[in-house]
C-alpha cells in the first residue's frame, strides 16, 4: 500500500530558471523569495556579493554595542529597509518593549513587514509607518520618546538591484530613482525642466562631481535637440560620450566613478534627501529620552558633514552629553564580505 502511494505521488523537482546566470531580473528566483534558498544565499555571501533581492545589514555588532538595548525599552528605526537592523534590535528586547520603524518605500516595507511578522515580531512589539523619517517628532510624541535610535541613510540593495527602480547604471531601466515611486517626479522628469547651470550645481553640490559642467552641458544639449534621457542606459551613454576625451587607460574607471556620482546626485535631488536629513537632525534631540542613544550610518561626504555638524553643535549646546568626534568604520573583514559597506561611517550621540 505504501509503495502504491509513492508511485501515485512522484517526486517533484524544484523549478529552475533558464541558464546558470539569468540576466532578466524577473527570472532570478532569489528576487521572488530569497529566504527559500539559504544554501545559495550563503554561497553568494561567501563570495563577497549581496544576494539579489536581499540586503545585508551593515555594522550590526558595532550598532548593538553602542545602543546597549535593554528589554522594556522603546526604540526607533528611521529606515526600515530589509529589516535586518530592526530584527537585531528586536531580538535584544527579548519580547519586552517596542520599536517604531519608518520607510517611504511601499513595495519593500510591505515585504519586510511580512518577513518580520513571520519571525514572530508582530504589532505588539513592532509598529511600521509608511512615512518619512523626518516625521520623527510625531512618532516620538506617540511613543513617549526613544531610549535608542538608528538611522541607516543608505539605499537598500533590493532597490539598487531592481531595474525598474532606476538606481543602478549597470542595468537598463527607467531613470526613476525615487524611493517612493508613487510620489514626486522621477529623475527623467527632473532633467526635462532643469537648466544647465542648476544641473551642474546639483552634480557638484550633491556628489562633488569634477566634470559637472561638461556632463550638465551634454545632458541639456541632448534634451534641447528633442531627445529624452528616460533610461539608465541613455544617461550612462551620455556620460561615456562626454568623457571620451580622457586617456584610454583612465577612462573606464573615471566613467564608472562619474556614473556613481551623477546617479547619486540625482537620487539626492528627487528625494530631497538633504532637506529631509536636516529636518531629522533638528528634531532628533527632542525625540530622545534623557540618556537616549542615537546611531547614524552615512554613506557619502555630504550627509556625513551634515550629521557631524548637527551632533557637534548639539554637544556644544549641552543637548548631548557625548558624541562621536571620530567616525566608526566597518571592519576590514566586513568590507571583504560585503563591498557595499566600504563607504559606511557611523556617528553617534547620547542625549544629556
Amino acid at each position: 500500500m505504501e509503495n502504491e502511494n509513492k508511485q501515485q505521488t512522484p517526486h517533484k523537482r524544484r523549478v529552475r530558471y533558464k541558464g546558470k546566470y539569468p540576466k532578466r531580473f524577473e527570472e532570478k528566483y532569489k528576487e521572488l523569495n530569497p529566504e527559500k534558498y539559504q544554501d545559495t544565499i550563503e554561497h553568494v555571501i561567501r563570495k563577497g556579493n549581496t544576494p539579489a533581492g536581499m540586503h545585508i545589514s551593515i555594522m550590526v555588532p558595532e550598532i548593538l554595542d553602542f545602543l546597549q538595548i535593554q528589554p522594556g525599552q522603546t526604540g526607533f528605526d528611521a529606515t526600515l529597509g530589509y529589516g535586518g537592523h530592526t530584527r537585531a534590535m528586536l531580538t535584544k528586547l527579548n519580547g519586552h518593549g517596542h520599536i517604531y520603524a519608518t520607510d517611504v518605500d511601499p513595495e519593500e516595507s510591505a515585504k519586510t513587514r511580512k518577513r518580520l511578522d513571520d519571525l514572530g515580531f508582530g504589532d505588539d512589539i513592532l509598529t511600521i509607518r509608511l512615512q518619512n523619517f523626518c516625521t520623527i517628532d510625531e512618532i516620538a510624541r506617540e511613543a513617549g520618546g526613544f531610549d535608542f535610535l538608528l538611522a541607516d541613510l543608505g539605499v537598500s540593495s533590493m532597490q539598487i538591484d531592481n531595474p525598474k527602480r532606476g538606481f543602478s547604471f549597470k542595468i537598463d531601466g527607467p531613470l526613476d530613482l525615487r524611493l517612493n515611486q508613487e510620489k514626486g517626479i522621477s529623475a527623467a522628469q527632473r532633467l526635462e525642466t532643469i537648466s544647465r547651470d542648476e544641473l551642474a550645481g546639483m552634480f557638484y553640490e550633491n556628489s562633488d562631481e569634477p566634470y559637472s559642467d561638461e556632463i550638465a552641458r551634454a545632458i541639456t544639449d541632448y534634451i534641447r535637440r528633442g531627445n529624452h534621457v528616460d533610461t539608465t542606459t541613455k544617461l550612462r551613454q551620455i556620460i561615456e560620450d562626454t568623457l571620451s576625451f580622457l586617456p584610454e587607460k583612465d577612462r573606464k574607471d573615471t566613467v564608472k566613478k562619474t556614473c556613481q556620482r551623477v546617479f547619486q546626485a540625482l537620487r539626492i535631488d528627487v528625494n530631497n534627501e538633504f532637506e529631509v536629513l536636516y529636518e531629522f537632525m533638528e528634531k532628533l534631540p527632542d525625540a530622545l529620552k534623557p540618556g537616549g542613544r542615537a546611531a547614524i550610518l552615512t554613506f557619502h561626504s555630504g550627509e556625513d558633514k551634515l550629521v557631524k555638524k548637527a551632533l557637534k553643535t548639539g554637544y556644544k549646546a549641552g543637548i548631548y552629553s557625548e558624541y562621536s568626534k571620530d567616525v566608526v568604520r566597518p571592519s576590514a573583514q566586513e568590507c571583504a564580505q560585503n563591498p557595499r559597506a566600504r563607504s559606511t561611517k557611523m556617528r553617534w550621540a547620547v542625549k544629556a
